[in-house]
């Protein structure tokens, strides 16, 4: 049987899913998972890079275990974090979190000889305290000795791929996301780069499209988990992913990849890099076949989940979900702020945010609850209304994949405040995005427009309609 192997891994955790089509419908199957979770190292918030591949090997063992041996695996994690790389292609310093505060200040030094208006009309990418331009002049300004040190620099996908092949590539859909490269020709965009003072013997590796082979395993990997097979570089951003396995019939669909954070956007032939895009706080990231994602990064369930580990997971996310639907708490916070980025308590911001805007004090946790899935709502209302302004575009549905698709409150809530039609699911899109990616690119299927019909009819896509 030809089957495919997806990593995914975000903030909180990792899983392995294996893929395959029976009977013209895709079928998974979960062989590992693993927890995730950034930690205080040497004064910063880090991941732990060698658990991280550490994981994924074993992920690829328990592959093996399970009776799998697939004909090609994928990387996908979250974007803008990076691995230093030395002249022996071992990894210097740590893989520092964009959660960290590293970055403060960063963007007000580059706008003394970059303006940010001319840094979006380069790159197309919204400010955002953690791009990774803003984050490798926060790392050479705390260690200047890196410039000679290092030799290259790569993303965590790209790092973790690299370390399975001894091949390096920086894959589109990811390093379009850190205010890097142009999103028109997709190459370097070397005056933002010499304004930031970044070294160019970094920027050496070359940058490829989703979907590029980048080599079989290395002897000793392959002896570790039992087979070799091929890694591609699918779309390794995870919402390059997620957008992939949206099942979207047409153009007038908004997507939204709801996980740790919403992004509400829609597939664009070529970015919209102007000054209202800018002004709105919408971003140009790229996608599969050299479509743009035209969106808006919203805190989204990171909101809940901080607010579900201060209570020490006492309910679970549906309970949680129920608790806000019941509530009559009229007042929300604007979840698209970024005072909620990495707050000490979410709870206490939460309570915080309200009291400025002069709204009632929550009385309890299921008000703090319905005050954020509201926020949520509304912010993603905006983000259509101005996606409408700014293409020209009418959309005339919302479809919604990953883990926040579940959150049945959040969903029909959605569909009241836009007045559209929600479609929601798959909760694993952006695994089946990563084996889309594989199955396209190795032949398997024939497009992304075929792989999205397949979507639609291998899984239950749940539909809330807006109460009037």
């Amino acid at each position: 049987m030809t089957c495919y192997l997806a990593v995914d891994i975000g903030a909180s955790g990792g899983r392995h899913i294996v893929g395959w089509m029976e009977d013209g419908c895709i079928r998974t199957q979960e062989v590992y998972r693993f927890e995730n979770g950034a930690t205080e190292k040497n004064g910063h918030l880090c991941w732990d890079a060698e658990g991280l591949f550490r994981h994924v090997v074993e992920g690829m063992k328990a592959c093996k275990t399970h009776g799998f041996e697939p004909m090609t695996m994928g990387i996908d994690t979250w974007g803008v974090d990076f691995a230093l790389l030395g002249a022996d292609g071992q990894l210097v310093g740590d893989m520092v979190s964009y959660r960290d505060s590293r970055t403060e200040g960063m963007d007000t030094l580059l706008e003394e000889s970059f303006s940010f208006e001319k840094l979006f009309k380069t790159t197309g990418i919204a400010k955002q305290p953690f791009n990774t331009i803003y984050q490798l002049m926060a790392v050479l300004k705390e260690h200047p000795e890196y410039r000679e040190q290092v030799r290259d620099f790569l993303l965590v996908p790209e790092y973790l791929s690299y370390r399975l092949t001894g091949n390096k590539a920086h894959e589109w859909t990811n390093i379009s996301t850190g205010a890097l490269v142009d999103p028109v020709t997709r190459t370097w965009a070397w005056e933002a780069l010499h304004a930031a003072n970044l070294p160019y013997t970094w920027f050496q590796t070359g940058i490829v499209a989703p979907g590029t082979d980048l080599g079989r395993l290395k002897p000793e990997v392959q002896e570790h988990v039992g087979f070799n097979t091929t890694v591609v570089l699918t779309a390794t951003h995870d919402t390059g992913s997620a957008f992939m396995a949206v099942p979207a019939k047409d153009k007038q669909a908004a997507f939204l990849s709801s996980g740790t954070w919403s992004l509400m956007g829609v597939e664009l032939d070529a970015p919209v890099a102007n000054e209202e895009s800018r002004k709105a706080g919408f971003t140009n990231e790229g996608g599969w076949a050299h479509t743009t994602r035209f969106l808006k990064n919203i805190m989204g369930m990171w909101m809940i989940q901080s607010i579900r580990k201060e209570i020490n997971n006492q309910y679970t996310y549906a309970e949680m979900a129920e608790m806000a639907a019941k509530s009559d708490y009229a007042a929300y916070v604007d979840a698209a702020d970024n005072r909620f980025l990495a707050p000490e308590s979410m709870m206490a911001e939460v309570k915080a945010a309200l009291k400025e805007q002069g709204a009632p004090e929550p009385k309890d946790l299921a008000d703090v609850l319905r005050a954020v899935t509201m926020g949520l709502a509304v912010c993603y209302r905006d983000a259509i209304e101005e996606m409408t302004r700014i293409t020209g575009a009418k959309f005339t549905t919302v479809n919604i994949v990953g883990g926040g698709s579940q959150n049945v409150t959040l969903n029909q809530m959605t569909a009241d405040i836009t007045g559209l039609p929600v479609y929601a699911g798959p909760t694993e899109g952006t695994a089946l995005g990563n084996l889309a990616g594989q199955m396209v690119a190795s032949g398997g299927l024939t497009s992304l427009k075929e792989f999205r019909e397949v979507i639609r009819r291998s899984f239950d896509i749940v539909e809330y309609k807006p109460n009037k």
